[in-house]
């Protein structure tokens, strides 16, 4: 956003954890709070259910998340990351995976996975999440801090992996991975350069 890039947010799941951690309209109230922070073009919601998607049929996950893609025609693409602990990201990430082949989606320049504290740190251990690209963030941490207070319902007191605390930590030791004070890693899935 600070670079001035336009920004779209697909939300898969309706956000609606069967143990009841946020109501819908608490939930909605939290989303349109980030969304309008960080001032997205577009927010596409797919309200699927939330811890379900390994029931939903691959083809409307597919078509749901293609759908978003050609509507907004990104240059890149985030996912989250393919090991992660919590079975939705498996299956975004699998079929997110897919709908990013040059051939039927050429906008799409690179794709990245993202680390979700509290799912990728439970990651299966063959498959570790290995930071190759970190975007400084030192101008933005506390910022990006404030806006993930307005997940009321996702935040929990230290030791918590969605703590204010720890996520200040892991932001300083991807800041020094990268030489600065705080950064975000992600993993370079595909990276293409046309001249």
């Amino acid at each position: 956003a600070v670079e001035g890039w336009d920004l779209h947010w697909l939300l898969i799941t309706n956000g609606q954890h069967s143990g009841g951690e946020a109501s819908s309209d608490k939930r909605g109230g939290e989303i349109d709070a980030v969304a309008g922070a960080y001032g997205f073009k577009s927010v596409r919601r797919m309200n699927m259910p939330v811890s379900e998607l390994h029931q939903v049929p691959e083809t409307d996950l597919y078509e749901g998340i293609a759908g978003a893609i050609r509507e907004a025609e990104p240059s890149e693409i985030m996912l989250p990351f393919r090991s992660d602990a919590h079975s939705d990201h498996l299956a975004v990430a699998a079929i997110g995976w897919s709908c990013t082949k040059s051939f039927r989606f050429p906008s799409i320049r690179r794709v990245l996975m993202y680390d979700t504290p509290s799912e990728t740190d439970f990651s299966h251990p063959g498959d570790p999440f290995i930071p190759n690209v970190l975007v400084d963030i030192t101008g933005q941490l506390d910022r990006k801090i404030e806006i993930m207070g307005f997940y009321e319902s996702e935040l929990k007191t230290h030791p918590f992996p969605r703590s204010e605390q720890a996520l200040r930590a892991r932001a300083t030791l991807y800041g020094a991975m990268a030489g600065c004070e705080a950064a975000e890693g992600f993993m370079l899935m595909r990276d293409i350069d046309r001249l």
